[in-house]
């Protein structure tokens, strides 16, 4: 066994002829032991084995797939399958590809779970943008058709609300749309950065400034702990960014804590600067709290609106800087969520 080249490979190898199992290596033994009808007491299954006994196989519909026992006339190449091995617990899904050769079916199996998570991921993904893009778009739709067939009607003042509500919703698709491309650039490890000095301070103070005004919400202050150096809270950033990371963050706190005060917290450390951003709404499960940062994560309401790409983005872009960010799991009263950004380029 030690001398077969087969034992090498990375992937499970399966050899059949006329629908029976000659040949597996020990990758394909070990990804087919969780088959339901696996027989782990005989050493030397699934030799000699029908591969229809041996593993069952399923669609994403959880119908059975036949693999041929034939070559086919044309051709001899048996293209790539994803299907889901039944087993005693929650179908494996592996994917399966393989070449006729000698009237032989050699087929290759190797753990789809990472791509399987990806594909269902991509059409989370699809299904929420389409969503998201969906609610503004009818509304731009539905107020132009309006002002088009019966723009006489109206006065000054209520084309003036329709048109302003258009632009809303314009910009509302245009973040989306900004949101997704940064996505795929954090997704490639290219996101670029555009540096200079940032005082993180004065950035708070201007972020917290503008969330009032966009979300009438008053109670957002800023604290900035006394340092005897004014640069203490100056690092090379991206500006653009890092003002994106700050109001992720707040908005995040307007959203899920809703009138509770929010605090920005600026201070200096031995090489670089925090920020907190705390409110005193429901708090975050620190059992889940991680999760937040992912792709359509969502904590304290999953009922809320949006496309849960915010503390993903926040995260990504944070990351970018060489930073790190993370919730608290210490407070005791709301959420709190500290980042840190290194003074210095590293």
């Amino acid at each position: 066994m030690g001398n077969d080249p087969l034992e090498r490979l990375a992937h499970g190898v399966l050899i059949i002829r006329d629908g029976r199992i000659t040949y597996s290596n020990t990758h394909a033994r070990g990804l087919l032991q969780s088959s339901a009808t696996a027989d782990r007491r005989d050493p030397t299954w699934p030799q000699g084995r029908a591969l229809a006994d041996a593993a069952r196989f399923l669609d994403e519909a959880g119908d059975p797939v036949v693999l041929p026992t034939d070559p086919p006339a044309v051709g001899g190449r048996y293209a790539e399958h994803l299907v889901r091995l039944q087993t005693a617990g929650p179908p494996r899904p592996l994917a399966l590809e393989g070449a006729w050769s000698d009237g032989e079916l050699v087929l290759t199996l190797r753990n789809a779970g990472r791509r399987d998570s990806a594909v269902r991921l991509q059409g989370d993904m699809v299904a929420t943008v389409a969503h998201e893009i969906r609610s503004p778009l009818t509304s731009v739709k539905g107020f132009t058709r309006t002002l088009l067939s019966r723009w006489d009607r109206f006065s000054d003042e209520q084309k003036l609300t329709m048109l302003a509500t258009i632009e809303q919703d314009a910009d509302r698709v245009t973040r989306l749309l900004t949101d997704l491309l940064e996505v795929s650039r954090i997704d490639a490890g290219r996101v670029k950065l555009n540096r200079s000095t940032v005082d993180v301070a004065a950035l708070a103070v201007s972020v917290a400034d503008k969330a009032r005004v966009r979300s009438s919400q008053p109670q957002i202050e800023v604290i900035c702990e006394p340092t005897a150096d004014p640069a203490a809270t100056s690092i090379s950033a991206d500006r653009d960014k890092l003002e994106q990371v700050l109001t992720n963050l707040v908005d995040n706190a307007i959203q899920h804590a809703p009138g509770s005060p929010i605090t920005l917290t600026v201070a200096s450390f031995e090489h670089g600067v925090r920020v907190s951003v705390a409110d005193e709404g429901p708090g975050v499960d620190p059992a889940t709290s991680a999760q937040l940062f992912r792709k359509f994560g969502r904590g304290r309401d999953a009922a809320r609106s949006g496309t849960g790409l915010g503390l993903f983005l926040t995260k990504g872009m944070v990351e970018a800087h060489g930073g790190r960010i993370w919730f608290d799991p210490d407070v005791e009263v709301g959420a709190t969520v500290h980042l840190e950004l290194p003074r210095a380029v590293g």
